[in-house]
């Protein structure tokens, strides 16, 4: 659900800067953000939810649910200063109507990337058993030639591919 994480911190067009595996300092999987947050992979028993814990409350949400603690947190309402996230209920109707208006879908190619390349990413670290520094700006590992290596896949012969 790294599409799901992505898009609920604002972050559909970047990613991570930091990946530590389990280790003496990181209980699981971690991320960090260049905005400070830190996100964790971790099993909280709700399946393949996600949980934002805020200082007001939580929020899991998955593709059929969306619950808060306290239960009322939604109710609260937005002040016009809120940030607030495109809501996407259906996104086979919102690829249908974007074929007949020749609008972008709220669910782009550039955010399939940047939520396939966070799972990349921990692939990487894991092949190479490590944390990296990721800039998702550039979208390259900083300073880390080893890993720069893996960011393509194997080319089969005969065709090539100059990154």
């Amino acid at each position: 659900m790294y599409d799901i994480a992505q898009w609920g911190l604002g972050m559909d067009d970047s990613g991570p800067t930091a990946i530590y595996l389990p280790d003496k300092d990181h209980k699981n999987l971690t991320f960090y953000y260049a905005t400070g947050v830190k996100m964790t992979h971790e099993d909280f028993g709700r399946g393949y939810a996600v949980r934002f814990i805020g200082s007001r409350g939580v929020i899991d949400i998955a593709r059929g649910f969306f619950e808060t603690l306290p239960g009322n947190l939604t109710a609260r309402g937005f002040k016009d200063s809120d940030i607030k996230l495109y809501e996407s209920n259906d996104h086979y109707q919102d690829w249908l109507d974007c074929i007949r208006s020749r609008k972008q879908p709220l669910s782009t190619a550039e955010i399939g990337h940047r939520t396939a390349t966070v799972c990349f990413l921990t692939n990487i670290a894991y092949e190479l058993n490590r944390p990296l520094k990721w800039d998702p700006v550039k979208e390259e590992f900083v300073n880390d030639a080893e890993a720069n290596k893996l960011r393509s896949g194997m080319v089969r012969a005969p065709w090539k591919m100059s990154v």
